[in-house]
């Protein structure tokens, strides 16, 4: 198979999920009538297979890349050639494993309340390298919603005694009056630490990024006619272990925008049109990181690891030494460690939304 020299694309790769949304994804994908279901996201780039009560006879989630128009398995892919999809410091340090997990999420309800491992919690207690830090990047607000939100961290933090009970009763009213909404808009970026409870409100089309796991407790149990199984709830490991993985901190809705939205700070100039942004780097997390490009004209990139890329506005072709690539709004690649460098063509300026690992270096 000859992968050298290219970036990698991929055939659709649809998710169930508990929670129901994706009319956005199928109007992309050209869905002879789009419509929202349990397949709310698509799992780009994925060597993670997803987690999902009663359908453990799916294998799910794992990307199948397009090599010269034939699919073929992602995660086995990489693992053939760790050194040059994924760099050799990489490979050494973290096996074949790329390290970070990129999403799309069309939410068409408010998605169920729940908070993720820090990273040092899943090693400590879970017996694995990751935990689930996230960030979101917002792309579209369906035209329906005139407040969109998200809620994240406590304003009104419980303490330990009462989110047991709100939860044991499932009192929604007092769950939800322990959150405030945050507003978000399109451009918006976010982190998200482990521990911290937050929900993604109704109608957000976003990039999600995060470690590559499928931690999660979720302590809001029914969604969109479907009631999660005890062992999707907690981990498998009971609610009294989980409740040490939230964060109790009071968060103002002022301190989440100014602590955890994230600035977009440039790190390139290309052109005197064209640069590249970084919008969660190492002051936010050592998990991974996002950026952005923004290219106007053409621009000769020359990169020293991985990432995977989604264009989130405008066109643009792509030359490597081997092939020339035409990619639109809402298409997605991987650029393996191994091709150093190519060029990107806009005429009318394309935005890239660029994923990375965890740094590498030793």
């Amino acid at each position: 198979m000859h992968y050298k020299g290219q970036l990698i694309t991929f055939a659709p790769n649809r998710v169930w999920r508990s929670y129901v949304g994706g009319k956005t994804l199928d109007g992309l994908q050209n869905v002879e009538e789009p419509t929202d279901s349990h397949f709310p996201e698509e799992w780009i780039a994925s060597t993670v297979q997803a987690v999902n009560p009663d359908r453990e006879s799916h294998i799910e989630g794992i990307s199948t890349a397009l090599i010269s128009s034939q699919g073929t398995d992602f995660a086995a892919l990489i693992q053939s050639d760790p050194d040059y999809f994924l760099g050799p410091k990489h490979a050494k340090k973290y096996t074949k494993n790329p390290m970070v997990l990129v999403k799309y999420l069309d939410s068409s309800v408010r998605l169920h309340f729940q908070a993720h491992p820090t990273a040092e919690f899943a090693k400590q207690h879970l017996n694995s390298n990751s935990g689930k830090a996230e960030a979101y990047y917002i792309l579209d607000i369906r035209e329906d919603v005139s407040d969109p939100y998200i809620y994240l961290g406590f304003q009104n933090p419980p303490s330990r005694e009462d989110f047991k009970e709100m939860i044991e009763n499932q009192d929604m009213e007092k769950i939800e009056s322990c959150f405030k909404k945050i507003p978000v808009k399109p451009n918006d970026c976010f982190f998200i630490p482990g521990g911290m409870p937050h929900a993604i409100g109704e109608g957000i089309l976003m990039i999600e990024v995060m470690e590559p796991s499928d931690w999660a407790v979720r302590f809001e149990f029914e969604k969109s006619g479907y009631t999660l199984p005890e062992e999707a709830r907690f981990m498998k490991k009971g609610l009294d272990f989980c409740l040490d993985v939230f964060d109790y901190t009071q968060y103002t809705p002022e301190y989440i925008k100014e602590h955890f939205q994230q600035k977009a700070q440039k790190v390139t100039q290309y052109n005197d049109h064209s640069y590249k942004e970084s919008l969660v780097g190492s002051q936010a997390t050592d998990r991974f990181r996002i950026c952005k490009s923004t290219i106007k004209g053409n621009v000769q990139k020359v990169e020293d690891e991985f990432f995977i890329g989604v264009i989130t506005k405008g066109s643009c072709t792509i030359k490597t030494g081997t092939e020339s690539l035409t990619l639109s709004q809402y298409d997605t690649f991987f650029c393996p460690y191994g091709l150093d460098e190519f060029t990107i063509t806009s005429s009318d300026g394309v935005e890239i939304i660029e994923c990375y690992p965890p740094l590498s270096d030793e």
